[in-house]
């Protein structure tokens, strides 16, 4: 995977704060999440579902004693869904929050590549709806003559957007 640097009209001073993207196709369209967050991607195995979760929690894997809730992302932001292929990641995602660590996978279409992305070449994203899935993403920006949406992956992950806190260790 090539490392780019977005367009920016920030003067290149070499002082200026990066950050490192993951990003993922869904839809057609690029998504993007810190690479710090990001503990491993793995190719798509059916988890084991969890009676009355929501639909898009999938169910839950053991990753070497952790049980890993797995979330469609596509049908947690509403797009249609599509069968799963050779291309088709879980990305495993970890982040210290203020309720300890929680760890969560993401179903997503492929990953796509990783971008270095100076902080101040992201854009707030419009205010378009009421809607939660708009408190999931951080910002956009343009790479390459594309629109990259920049996920927060503590907003993405926090209890308080879970219906199902499933994650823990396996004694």
């Amino acid at each position: 995977m090539e490392s780019t640097m977005a367009e920016t009209n920030i003067p290149d001073t070499g002082m200026a704060d990066e950050q490192q993207y993951l990003t993922f196709i869904m839809s057609g369209e690029e998504y993007g999440v810190d690479i710090l967050a990001v503990q491993e991607i793995r190719g798509w195995e059916e988890p084991t579902s969890i009676p009355n979760a929501p639909r898009y929690i999938r169910g839950v894997i053991n990753l070497r004693g952790t049980i890993v809730p797995i979330m469609d992302l596509r049908m947690r932001f509403g797009l249609e869904h599509i069968e799963y292929t050779a291309t088709t990641v879980v990305i495993i995602l970890k982040f210290d929050g203020e309720h300890g660590e929680r760890v969560m996978g993401i179903v997503v279409d492929a990953v796509s590549d990783v971008y270095t992305i100076a902080d101040g070449s992201t854009r707030k994203p419009p205010e378009l709806t009421e809607d939660d899935n708009s408190d999931f993403i951080k910002g956009l920006v343009n790479v390459n003559e594309k629109m990259v949406i920049l996920l927060d992956v503590e907003e993405l992950l926090s209890i308080k957007n879970q219906l199902l806190n499933v994650a823990g260790s396996v004694e």
